[in-house]
């Protein structure tokens, strides 16, 4: 059982988190909405890191010079992901199968793992020993498994690399896919 000081400690981070991402608050389902927070302060605990390092680690170690910090790449996924998910339920309405609160923690979530899959070494963002083994998909499912993320948003983190091409993605990994290659394609030389 956490002490009384992890638990301050754990509250401060999240309202911090909170601060950087205001995207969380678009998740309406508070339960959700804070397993995702937990989630995330899971992962950033997990991998060393500060709500500081978020704005100056690269989102990508493909590119150099990255273009882009890790906060901003998941603040504009998520931005894109939402507003996508928002204007197809505005024209297909019921016809497509799109949970919106679902869809913004996928997007908040997407690149979770690579708080595991990267590491600070002499003043540079590397790829840890962890991010050697398994990419951030499958290292950003685990979190979420372990913090009781429903399924569907499992599936979007799982599905949004490349790793979901050979599978069957669902509508709201599709936007997710999509929006996360939208904010990496452009930056290719």
């Amino acid at each position: 059982m956490p002490d009384l000081m992890e638990k301050e400690t754990l509250k401060t981070l999240k309202k911090e988190v909170m601060k950087l991402i205001p995207e969380f608050e678009w998740i309406k389902d508070k339960d959700l909405r804070n397993k995702t927070l937990e989630v995330w302060c899971d992962a950033m605990k997990q991998g060393g890191w500060t709500p500081e390092d978020l704005d100056n680690m690269p989102f990508t170690l493909l590119l150099d010079p990255c273009p882009a910090s890790f906060l901003t790449h998941t603040r504009s996924v998520t931005t894109i992901t939402y507003q996508s998910g928002q204007t197809l339920k505005k024209f297909y309405g019921d016809k497509i199968d799109i949970n919106l609160d679902y869809l913004v923690a996928g997007a908040i979530l997407h690149d979770v793992g690579k708080l595991l899959e990267y590491e600070k070494k002499d003043g540079k963002v590397v790829k840890s020993h962890s991010g050697k083994c398994l990419r951030h998909p499958f290292s950003g499912v685990g979190l979420g498994f372990k913090g009781g993320m429903p399924e569907e948003v499992l599936h979007m983190i799982a599905m949004h690399a490349k790793e979901g091409n050979l599978s069957k993605r669902m509508p709201g990994a599709i936007l997710v896919h999509h929006a996360d290659f939208m904010n990496f394609e452009p930056f290719k030389k």
